[in-house]
C-alpha cells in the first residue's frame, strides 16, 4: 500500500481522498473485519505507545513545515480561529449534546464537547497542501490545528476532574490544575530545552558548512522522538 500510495500521491491529493482514509480503509480490507489477512496482537498499552508516537511526529513535521513569515503576516486568522472559533465551537457541541442525551450530565456534555471539539489537519491534507487555498488560510489552518489540542488538554482536564472529582473523594479546579502542571509541565519544559538545543546546533552546522539542506528534514524526525521519550 505505502508503494502503490507513493506513485499516486500526487493524484490522490487532488481528488477528494486523502492519505489517511485510504490507509484506513486498506487497514479494514485486510485486517479481522476483512479478509483477514493482517492479525495483530496488540495491547491496550502498544496502542497507546504507536498513538502518541504517531502523533508526534505529525506535529513536529507540521510546525517544521509551518511558513512562519505568512502566520506572522496573517495572525489574525488563526487568533480567530483559536481564540473564537474553538471555544464556539465548545459551546455548540455542549448545547447539541444538551440536546441529543435524554438526561445528560452538564459536566459530561461540556467534557463530550472539549474533546470533539479541535480536529487535526491530517483529515483535511488535500485543503491544507493545496497551492489553490490562499497561503494565508492554509498556514492558519495548519497552525490552528497544531495548537487546538494543547488547548483543549487543560479544559478536558478540568472538566473531568469535576466530573469524576466527587465520587474519588477529590477534585475541585486547584486540584485540577495540579494536574495539568504535573502533565503538561514537564514536556513543556523538555520541549522547549530540547528544540533550542537542536535549533543552535542545527543553527552552527548550517554557519559552516557541516550539513545539507537535503538532512535537515532527518533532525526533525530525531528531535520528535526524543521530545517524546523525554516526556
Amino acid at each position: 500500500m505505502v508503494l502503490v500510495y507513493s506513485a499516486v500521491a500526487e493524484r490522490v491529493a487532488r481528488s477528494w481522498l486523502s492519505g489517511p482514509i485510504l490507509f484506513v480503509a486498506t487497514g479494514l480490507v485486510v485486517g479481522p473485519l476483512g479478509l483477514n489477512v493482517l492479525r495483530l496482537e496488540i495491547t491496550a498499552n502498544d496502542l497507546r505507545v504507536l498513538a502518541e508516537a504517531a502523533l508526534a511526529m505529525v506535529l513536529f513535521t507540521d510546525a517544521a513545515r509551518a511558513d512562519l513569515a505568512v502566520i506572522r503576516r496573517a495572525r489574525r486568522l488563526p487568533e480567530r480561529l483559536l481564540l473564537v472559533g474553538l471555544p464556539l465551537t465548545i459551546i455548540l457541541g455542549f448545547l447539541i449534546a444538551l440536546a441529543v442525551f435524554p438526561a445528560p450530565d452538564l459536566f459530561a456534555a461540556a467534557l463530550l464537547a472539549a474533546l470533539l471539539a479541535p480536529t487535526d489537519a491530517a483529515l483535511g491534507a488535500p485543503v491544507v497542501s493545496n497551492p489553490a487555498v490562499p497561503a494565508e488560510m492554509r498556514e492558519a489552518l495548519n497552525f490552528e490545528s497544531g495548537l487546538n489540542d494543547g488547548i483543549c488538554v487543560p479544559v478536558v482536564i478540568i472538566l473531568l476532574d469535576l466530573a469524576l472529582g466527587t465520587e474519588l473523594g477529590r477534585g475541585g479546579v486547584a486540584h485540577a490544575i495540579l494536574v495539568i502542571a504535573e502533565e503538561i509541565g514537564p514536556g513543556l519544559i523538555t520541549g522547549i530545552v530540547l528544540a533550542a538545543i537542536a535549533a543552535r546546533l542545527l543553527r552552527l552546522a548550517v554557519r559552516y558548512g557541516w550539513t545539507s539542506e537535503h538532512w535537515l528534514h532527518i533532525p526533525v524526525v530525531a528531535l520528535a522522538a526524543r521530545c517524546w521519550r523525554g516526556c
